[in-house]
């Protein structure tokens, strides 16, 4: 009987462990951001789109760290009071690729990398911003991003 009770905790016991490492590193999402925000727009153009975020007070002095959007994430910069995350679009970041008929010549190729999967669910109008705040990064959701 006592051995069936270790074989059970041995058993149990990387279960248990997968699951509180799984809780841990999930993503709490909030709803609201932790100051005002203004007004929140991107802009397309031929080398991308940049996403404009405008903090109308910001008394935490909380800086904003990365921005997703449209499947995409980039780190954002600040200017005074506007936070800017540029997106670079992918026809400009076209590479040469040698095609020949001897396999060797071709060594020099790089894989085509793929889109990454976006960590989070958005609609196209909808960004979620990453911040630091206690030691911790924390996001919040932004709804009707409009284009200008």
């Amino acid at each position: 009987m006592g051995t069936l009770k270790i074989k059970l905790g041995f058993l149990l016991m990387p279960f248990m462990m997968v699951s509180f490492y799984h809780c841990s590193s999930t993503k709490m999402l909030r709803n609201h951001a932790p100051f005002e925000i203004d007004e929140v727009y991107y802009q397309e153009s031929n080398s991308g789109t940049n996403v404009y975020i405008s903090i109308k007070s910001n008394p935490n002095n909380i800086i904003l760290d990365s921005i997703y959007f449209k499947g995409k994430q980039a780190k954002l910069e600040q200017e005074n009071n506007l936070f800017v995350g540029r997106f670079t679009s992918n026809i400009i970041q076209k590479q040469d690729i040698i095609m020949s008929n001897e396999p060797y010549a071709e060594y020099g190729n790089k894989i085509p990398k793929l889109p990454e999967k976006s960590t989070f669910a958005l609609k196209d109008n909808e960004c979620v911003v990453s911040y630091k705040e206690d030691n911790s990064i924390k996001y919040f959701k932004i709804k009707n991003v409009i284009q200008k």
